[in-house]
Formats: C-alpha cells, sequence, structure tokens
C-alpha cells in the first residue's frame, strides 16, 4: 500500500473517530485526546519539525553554490516573488468576487458579545530590514525563516566563489543534506499515524457546530482555494511549466496530504521538497531555493481566506464597501503577505491589517475563529501546492540557462 493511501485512510479514521466520540463520548473523547490523539499528533509535528531548519539551511546553501552566478540567483529570485505576487492578487480576487456572487454573511448573526484582540504586525519596511540575521545561531534557534533563508545564500554564494577552497566544507553540506533527506523518508513511516491522531484531536474538538453555523462561509472559502488550486496553479503548470496538470495534482498529493493534516508549509517542507525533487523531476538548486522561500511568504490560501472573512465580515454588519476600498483590500493583503512572514497566526494578524484599513471592525474575526483550524488545514494543501508549481515554472524556464535535470528516483511508497 503506497504511503498516500495509508495516510488518507488515517485521515479519514481520524475524521470519523473524532465525530463519533465527539457526540456519543465526549468524556472518553477528552481521555484518549490527553493519552492518544494529541501524543501521536505532537510527535509527527515534533519530528518533522525537528528537520526544518537544517533541511532549509543545507538545501538553500547548495542551492545557491549550485546555481554559482549571482545573476542566476537574482533572476531566480525575481521570478519566485514575482509568481507568488501575481497568484495572491488573483487569489485574494477570486475571494471577493464569490464572497459578493453568494453573500455568505447576508443571513443572522449574534455579533453581541464578539471579541478579538488583533496583534500588531511588522510593516513591510521591518521585515525587510529584519532579513539580516545579526546572530545566525540565534534565528536558527528561533526558526526565523527569512533569517536563516538569507544566512544559507550568503553561505552559498562563498562556497560557489571560494570554489576548490572549500571542497571539504561543500562535501560536508551535501552530507548534511544527504543524512536530513534519509530522516525525512524514515519519518514518513510514521505520517499516517500522526495523519490520525491530529484529525482525530481536531474534529473531535469542533465537532460540527460551529461548522453548520458558518457553513456558508466554509463552502465559499472553499469553494475560491479549489478555483485557485485547479484554475490558477493547473494553468500555470500546463501553459508555463509544460508540465500535465493531472500528473501535477497526482504525483505532489502525498506532499498535500502532510501539509492538510500539519496545517503548517514550514513543518511540510521536508517532505514537499522531496516530493518535488523526486517525484515532479525538479532540479535541487530551483526546488532548494524556491520551496522554502515560498513556505516563508507564500500566502494564496490566507489571502482567499480574507478576501472571504473581509466581505463577509462586511455583510454580518451590513456595510457597503466602495470599489476603492476593495482595491485597498487586495494591494494590503498582497503586501502583508510578505511584510508578515513567519508571524505566528500570521492568517488573522494579516486579516485585522485588512479590516482596520477599510474601517471593519477586528471583533468580526471572533465569528470565523471556530471553524478556521478546518479551513487552515484546507488552504496550508493550497499554499504547499502553489510552492511546488512555482518551483515548476521556474524550472521550466531556466533550462535555457543550463540548470541541471534531477535524476530519476524512486517514488515514494
Amino acid at each position: 500500500m503506497k504511503l498516500t493511501t495509508k495516510i488518507l485512510i488515517g485521515l479519514l479514521l481520524g475524521a470519523a473517530v473524532g465525530l463519533f466520540l465527539h457526540f456519543s463520548a465526549p468524556e472518553l473523547f477528552t481521555t484518549l485526546d490527553t493519552y492518544i490523539f494529541s501524543p501521536l499528533g505532537t510527535i509527527f509535528l515534533n519530528l518533522i519539525k525537528m528537520l526544518v531548519v537544517p533541511i532549509v539551511f543545507f538545501s538553500i546553501t547548495l542551492g545557491v553554490a549550485s546555481l554559482g552566478d549571482p545573476k542566476k540567483l537574482g533572476r531566480i529570485g525575481g521570478k519566485t516573488i514575482g509568481f507568488f505576487l501575481a497568484t495572491t492578487t488573483v487569489a485574494i480576487t477570486i475571494a471577493i468576487a464569490l464572497a459578493y456572487i453568494f453573500q455568505p454573511g447576508s443571513g443572522d448573526f449574534n455579533t453581541a458579545g464578539a471579541e478579538y484582540e488583533s496583534q500588531e504586525a511588522p510593516t513591510v519596511i521591518e521585515t525587510f530590514t529584519n532579513i539580516i540575521p545579526t546572530n545566525p545561531i540565534q534565528a536558527m534557534t528561533e526558526a526565523n525563516m527569512l533569517q536563516i533563508i538569507a544566512f544559507s545564500i550568503f553561505i552559498g554564494f562563498a562556497l560557489a566563489m571560494l570554489g576548490k577552497k572549500t571542497e571539504s566544507v561543500m562535501r560536508v553540506i551535501e552530507q548534511g543534506n544527504e543524512i536530513m533527506m534519509f530522516l525525512v523518508n524514515v519519518i514518513m513511516k510514521f505520517a499516517p499515524y500522526g495523519a490520525f491522531g491530529l484529525l482525530a484531536s481536531a474534529i473531535g474538538t469542533m465537532g460540527l457546530d460551529g461548522a453548520v453555523a458558518m457553513l456558508a462561509y466554509m463552502l465559499v472559502v472553499i469553494a475560491a482555494l479549489f478555483i485557485h488550486l485547479f484554475a490558477v496553479y493547473g494553468s500555470a503548470v500546463s501553459f508555463l511549466g509544460k508540465m500535465s496538470p493531472i500528473f501535477f495534482f497526482k504525483k505532489f498529493f502525498p506532499a498535500a496530504t502532510v501539509a492538510f493534516s500539519t496545517s503548517s508549509s514550514s513543518a511540510t517542507l521536508p517532505i514537499s521538497m522531496k516530493t518535488a525533487q523526486e517525484e515532479l523531476k525538479v532540479p535541487k538548486p530551483v526546488s532548494s531555493f524556491v520551496q522554502p522561500l515560498g513556505a516563508t511568504i507564500n500566502m494564496d490560501g490566507t489571502a482567499i481566506m480574507q478576501g472571504v472573512a473581509t466581505i463577509f465580515i462586511a455583510q454580518v454588519y451590513a456595510t457597503d464597501l466602495a470599489f476603492s476600498q476593495l482595491v485597498m483590500v487586495v494591494v494590503v493583503a498582497v503586501l502583508a503577505s510578505i511584510g508578515t512572514a513567519g508571524v505566528p497566526g500570521v492568517g488573522l494578524i494579516m486579516l485585522a491589517m485588512v479590516l482596520n484599513q477599510v474601517a471593519l471592525p477586528v471583533e468580526g474575526i471572533a465569528l470565523i475563529l471556530g471553524i478556521d483550524r478546518l479551513l487552515d488545514m484546507v488552504r496550508t494543501a493550497v499554499n504547499v501546492y502553489g510552492d511546488a508549481a512555482c518551483a515548476v515554472v521556474v524550472a521550466e524556464s531556466e533550462k535555457k540557462h543550463g540548470i541541471p535535470e534531477q535524476p530519476a528516483a524512486e517514488e515514494i511508497s
């Protein structure tokens, strides 16, 4: 049985067991969640999070060293950031359009007592000035991805420029990367059990009460996510990446299932990079640069949630937004996707920024908090697909510049 099938079985069993215990034996669920479900999920998350920082460091260092030419690095970086900004703009536009068509906030909602305390997010300028770490070790300890990426780029550039003088260091980094990829293979054997525990805990805690009350909002968000996934990413992969969308979605599915169960692009990074390199044949130098950067700044799924949520809250509070305000929603959400990179709870922080910008009550976020965990799982899967799509597109565009093809590898099983 393939790993993908095992993970799907784990997800389905987790959802079924969580729902059953939520309605039939809530006390038993609390006990099982304490001693089985949550520990299973936490162990799996900790195992893959353990590898994130070393994999980002080794892979980006190797990727930059392999590219060698600073012009090539700048070209790939420009294409990557351009792709993410363009798709984020399209994503939030789709979300706003669907929210206006289906009017998810037109019903009767009880807003009495709705409270939400927003956190202050760093500005785009602060984010850019803080990219260079004053202490690389501290950046790794705190898992500050933008700073780790910056430090790795400098190390990779130095290795490329020094050439034979640092061959031994290059070999150590290559071996370190091999060790990390071997550990990814080992940890993925535990993925079905981790997926079961994570979903059983999430569904058992939430139940269906909040989901039923917010069904229209949920359906609009999910519809926008799937339209973006298949129409935007599918078209990009087909026309720009010269790859069959069916092949792309099928081969990358194992990484998407892990993203769904963990709700974290960064935690999924070891698996998503391995899958892109081995199944989609994305060259390591491209994958090693594009996907870690995407896991940090690609917020298409979150942008969709913000677009729908903004219109939903405006409808609940009977507020009409002018066209200029809608344009502002798009601009702020796109800029915030970079400005809040790496901030915990980034989706809700970005939403609070957008709501403040168009004078909507931030307290409206309380209405969607109950179901945000479930939607976060779906949008994370969309985000990692976006990272992979960008890697495919950039790899195809770089063929004429001499990026080596990734050799064939055994299928993940």
